[in-house]
């Protein structure tokens, strides 16, 4: 079965109102070039560095505003609707990275809380610790569509490839990774990581991406991307601003790909030993 899918590739700020506006905007653009299937970055909600002014604009899920917008734009377009994740206030005063998918019924198909923190120092000072605020999630998604068996992740999980790995394994044809990639890393990996998800276990692989220079003084790398199982890429953005890229996802070519190399059922557990070197040996 083939279908379009479509990813936008947005530049959030911090005001919940105006992002989830720039969405809607977004959407019906792709769905107007016949996507029945719309991914949007991660943090689309906002995109906010310093914690007491994420704090400040944070909802409930129910009360959320970019939930509401995707539920009501899921329902209008007839389009399953996957807001790559947003910002959701938690009872114990932590964050949820959350992404949520919704039918054309506009009802909540599931949810995916980010596993994987982004806390890392990388050159030039640039430091992230993304535990301080957020909880992470502990449980893998695979939704079957209609048309497909999508798996979830977001951003910092795509350095992660076990978790692609075990949906691909339970059947998922299209991996999905909104994301807010750093300028720095984005430069460096973006597009590799992406390619080799795609490629190791024959998936297309849809990437929503933030893109630009934020609000907040943040720079994010752009270059949203739709990845074939053969590490095709048919379509991608720039890296600033916003964009909509659609492309077509054959389902029938993530069974080709596995037939041509079916690593995924050539796969064998092993044995890891590590072996010691004795003082002074050297290699023959």
């Amino acid at each position: 079965m083939a279908f379009k899918a479509a990813a936008i590739q947005m530049c959030s700020g911090v005001d919940p109102e105006k992002n989830a506006a720039d969405m809607a905007r977004l959407v019906r653009e792709a769905a107007g070039q016949g996507a029945v299937y719309v991914q949007t970055p991660e943090m689309t909600g906002a995109v906010q560095k310093d914690r007491q002014g994420l704090l400040s604009v944070l909802k409930g899920e129910d009360d959320d505003v970019i939930v509401a917008t995707a539920r009501e734009l899921a329902k209008e377009l007839g389009i399953h609707m996957h807001v790559g994740s947003t910002a959701i206030a938690l009872d114990d005063g932590k964050v949820a990275n959350r992404g949520f998918l919704f039918g054309p019924d506009g009802e909540r198909i599931c949810v995916y809380d980010k596993i994987h923190m982004f806390d890392v120092d990388l050159d030039n000072g640039e430091s992230w610790r993304e535990s301080a605020t957020y909880r992470p999630g502990s449980e893998a998604r695979v939704a079957a569509l209609p048309f497909a068996r999508f798996g979830f992740a977001i951003c910092y999980d795509v350095r992660f490839p076990a978790l692609f790995r075990a949906e691909a394994v339970a059947g998922a044809e299209v991996l999905t990774v909104p994301a807010a990639f750093t300028s720095q890393t984005g430069a460096a990996h973006w597009e590799v990581l992406l390619r080799a998800r795609a490629i190791e276990n024959g998936a297309f692989l849809i990437a929503a991406a933030q893109g630009g220079v934020h609000e907040d003084g943040r720079e994010t790398f752009g270059h949203s991307m739709i990845v074939d199982p053969w590490g095709k890429v048919l379509a991608s953005a720039g890296r600033s601003g916003e964009a909509v890229i659609v492309a077509e996802i054959d389902v029938e070519f993530v069974r080709a790909a596995r037939t041509r190399v079916p690593n995924l059922r050539n796969a064998r557990e092993f044995t890891l030993e590590t072996v010691t070197a004795e003082a002074g040996q050297v290699p023959a």
